[in-house]
């Protein structure tokens, strides 16, 4: 599994890295396995360590934040994507290469990787979303193997999943984070029961699980008995990363640009104070893009993300939302209309619009609600006390 690695060494000692040229020998290089892999498969794309190339070798390339963008921008000139695995890929996988053992990430890695396996996330619970050290799902030790208890909810995919990232509580001793063990846990297991929860979408992504004494292998533990909490913190990190990319729609369109092309194309549809609330939202758009650049330049330069990842995930939840209901009173009437937005009948496609409208309520709940990240901002980042339910 180690073809095509050699040449993902950084590309000089500047403290602030730029994205390699066209002559860039690791470009090139990337560059030549797309010609001659022009329609990889997951696997020969997961073998190749491009799907996740910052994990190490063999899983990744050990790849610094500028080669990733090189690799990701040769990806695009491909027409190649990687295999869809969100919760696999980018929040399941980090945390078993960062605690699983050897033998674990070999069983569940290449899979993982390849898009063959799908994962799914068994963390919230019906009283344990935002406050999650407050879960209630037991896991006993029996022997070789551990028995789980409880009920999950929110699970995203958990019908199309084969593998789950599950917090249990094996202790009730000391405080309640430090009571929660990191499982794998399999879909197919006798006992899970899982029921679908379709969204004002229409769509069925949601799942409530219920799991009545489930019986999975000791060794499906992944770290230590009761160290559960830091690794969700790992998970959750990645997950907040996940969520805060380009976009209106957790890294997905339409986008406050959108609507200003709109604006152009049909000005004369647009009241002063419609136009006035489009500047606003463009504007806030603007500095979320530029945060997201500081964020951007200062992995280059290798430095920590400092406060402004917490304040872009809050901002642009916020600013999501503000894109969706401008749209939407925007369309007026004609929004009732099946392929009619914003733009009327020559507008982009009126079901996006109508989809992210909907949609864009969860984006102040999933992946930490909107007060809970203020929260974390107000002791974090200002200074202030804690919240008083937290003291």
């Amino acid at each position: 599994m180690s073809e095509g690695r050699g040449l993902l060494a950084p590309a000089g000692t500047s403290s602030t890295p730029t994205i390699a040229t066209e002559g860039d020998p690791r470009r090139a290089e990337i560059r030549a396995w797309f010609e001659a892999h022009p329609r990889p498969t997951g696997r020969e794309l997961a073998e190749a360590g491009l799907v996740a190339p910052n994990m190490p070798p063999p899983w990744g390339r050990g790849a610094d934040v500028e080669a990733q963008l090189l690799i990701d921008e040769e990806m695009h000139r491909a027409g190649v994507t990687r295999p869809i695995n969100p919760i696999g890929i980018g929040w399941a996988g980090p945390t078993i290469v960062f605690a699983g053992t050897d033998e674990q990430q070999q069983r569940w890695l290449p899979k993982l990787l390849s898009g063959e396996e799908f994962w799914c996330q068994l963390f919230s619970e019906p009283n344990a979303g935002s406050d999650l050290a407050s879960l209630t799902t037991k896991a006993e030790r029996d022997g070789d193997e551990w028995v789980i208890t409880g009920q999950k909810v929110w699970t995203s995919y958990a019908h199309i999943a084969t593998w789950g990232i599950l917090l249990a509580r094996t202790s009730t001793e000391g405080a309640p984070q430090k009571g929660v063990s990191y499982f794998i846990c399999p879909m197919n297991a006798p006992g899970i029961t899982i029921r679908p929860l379709v969204d004002m979408t229409g769509d069925h992504a949601f799942n409530e699980v219920f799991l009545d004494e489930v019986r999975i292998p000791a060794d499906h533990l992944i770290g230590d008995v009761n160290d559960g909490w830091r690794l969700a913190k790992v998970t959750l990190g990645n997950e907040r990363v996940s969520l805060s990319g380009e976009g209106a729609l957790w890294g997905r369109g339409p986008t406050a640009k959108d609507l200003v092309a709109i604006a152009r194309a049909h000005p004369e549809r647009w009241s002063a104070l419609e136009r006035d609330a489009l500047v606003r939202c463009w504007s806030h758009g603007e500095i979320l893009r530029l945060l997201r650049l500081r964020l951007l330049s200062a992995a280059l330069a290798g430095k920590e993300p400092g406060p402004e990842a917490s304040v872009r995930k809050a901002l642009a939840d916020d600013h999501g939302q503000e894109v969706m209901n401008l749209a939407h009173d925007f369309a007026g009437t004609s929004g009732m209309i099946a392929d009619h937005g914003p733009g009327g009948e020559d507008g982009p496609d009126g079901a996006t619009w109508y989809h992210g409208f909907l949609y864009a309520q969860a984006l102040t709940i999933g992946g930490g609600t909107s007060v809970v990240q203020r929260n974390i901002i107000a002791e974090r980042v200002l200074g202030l006390p804690k919240d008083v339910a937290e003291r």
